[in-house]
């Protein structure tokens, strides 16, 4: 295998990855507000850092990988006021709500997924380290973060300090009690009907940045290899992050930090005012979750990707030609002859190692899944050339586990995920046999009326010399 490489944010280049301990893999992807169902810009680092993930577990290493939720925040108690709720409730639905979305994506459980209002006397901690230490300071109940004490405040964004500065001072608006326009809150006074905890500053609840740096140290320590999550979070959040954590552990918080790009809608940023925000679960009632996750991953995680139905709808059909290809291996498993491969079976059979080696080599490039997805692609046009009715058992099974092997990394494909429901496959296995029946009788005006209605449905039906083959799509 070749040495894996990773594009680091805060070196802006590609790096040869090699983890702090050898073998183990320490990785915090930041999660959800969880005030509303997750929408399609959340869904792609939940499927990309899972697909990480996978990858990093594919080549031998035991992954340590943390999921935050953060289930306190202005919103969610905005959503809680407006519906009459509390937030814990409208925190727990959520919380529910994106596990369900999650299991849909085939995106698998974190290590752990640690909840921001089970932290408070670690984050209280953290914050009394950060004062005492001299990188923080208190005025009436709120502490700030003193960003002028931490010399190394803006290399993740690559941000001047001082620019930051100058830029903040001319706004209009400006908190007086901060020493800097820069400082940012570490822990805010209880407002009236809030949720609060006791601290010594007085009762009240942390800023947003500080949550992220006390999970991951709770969970993984004060060094992980990988901090993940979407560009959009590069700063202020990671900026602070990265301030907060190294200044109150003395040393480097995390070794790589991985970006995904952002994801428009019709070549525009997605808005709720613009009309173009859709929920996972909006699309989900449309397209199959799988779709989305296959989507998802045809593009490199880096870039950019654009999404609409028409997008949506190729993903479709190309994750078909994927799934028919593996459903046809399947089928002439089950029902040939238990042969061995044959002399020229045997020479093909040496070339289902170069696609292996070329979704390797794409993984292996910082996570190329665009490129995984097309060696993936020629192994099945390689599968289809080679997939005819004199096809040994042994063959079949050969290319099935190789197509097999190479999409469970990707998550993708998976067999019992067809998109036909046990009630749908019962009516098809049907509707096929009457079609036999038609044809002993004859009857090629009723097969043929059989044939359209199965395509009507979307399935296409395949003879063979082992049978009636169907796919979907």
């Amino acid at each position: 295998m070749n040495q894996m490489r990773v594009y680091n944010t805060l070196t802006r280049q590609k790096e040869e990855f090699v983890p702090m301990e050898e073998g183990k893999v320490k990785m915090y992807v930041c999660g959800p507000t969880v005030y509303d169902f997750i929408h399609i810009g959340n869904a792609r680092p939940y499927v990309v850092f899972d697909t990480v993930r996978r990858y990093l577990e594919y080549r031998g290493y035991e992954v340590t990988y943390v999921q935050n939720f953060t289930d306190v925040d202005d919103k969610i108690i905005n959503r809680a006021n407006k519906e009459g709720s509390t937030m814990r409730d409208i925190s727990a639905k959520y919380i529910d709500e994106a596990f369900r979305d999650a299991d849909g994506l085939n995106v698998r459980r974190a290590s752990v997924h640690p909840r921001v209002t089970e932290e408070m006397d670690f984050i209280v901690e953290m914050v009394k380290e950060l004062v005492e230490k001299g990188f923080a300071y208190a005025d009436n109940g709120t502490v700030y973060y003193d960003t002028k004490q931490f010399p190394g405040y803006g290399k993740l964004s690559r941000k001047n300090l001082e620019d930051l500065i100058a830029g903040g001072s001319e706004r209009v608006a400006v908190d007086e009690a901060k020493k800097n326009p820069t400082d940012f809150v570490l822990w805010k006074p209880k407002k009236e009907g809030e949720p609060s905890w006791p601290s010594p500053w007085g009762e009240g609840r942390p800023g947003w940045h500080i949550e992220c740096s006390v999970m991951a140290k709770h969970h993984l320590g004060d060094k992980i290899d990988i901090h993940a999550g979407g560009e959009d979070l590069i700063f202020p959040h990671h900026e602070n992050e990265i301030a907060q954590s190294e200044a109150a552990n003395g040393c480097q918080f995390a070794k790589y930090w991985l970006h995904n790009g952002f994801i428009t809608v019709n070549d525009e940023k997605m808005s709720k005012s613009v009309g173009n925000f859709f929920t996972v679960r909006d699309i989900a009632a449309e397209f199959p979750y799988e779709v989305i996750r296959f989507f998802i991953l045809s593009g490199h995680y880096r870039s950019p990707i654009n999404f609409s139905r028409e997008l949506m709808q190729a993903s479709q059909n190309g994750l078909e030609r994927i799934k028919n290809t593996r459903k046809e291996l399947a089928f002439y498993i089950s029902n040939c002859a238990d042969a061995a491969m044959t002399a020229e079976e045997n020479e093909q059979a040496k070339e289902l190692d170069k696609f292996k080696v070329q979704f390797e080599e794409a993984m292996d490039d910082d996570f190329n899944t665009a490129d995984a997805v097309s060696a993936i692609y020629e192994l099945v046009r390689f599968a289809n050339i080679g997939v005819k009715s004199d096809i040994s058992k042994e063959y079949a099974a050969r290319t099935q586990d190789m197509l097999t092997h190479l999409c469970e990394v990707l998550g993708i494909a998976q067999m019992e995920e067809d998109g036909v429901s046990a009630e749908e496959s019962a009516k098809i296995e049907l509707l096929i046999e009457k079609r036999a029946d038609a044809k002993k009788a004859k009857d090629f005006a009723a097969a043929d009326a059989i044939r359209d209605e199965l395509a009507a449905m979307g399935i296409t039906i395949k003879d063979t010399r082992q049978g009636v083959q169907w796919f979907k799509g």
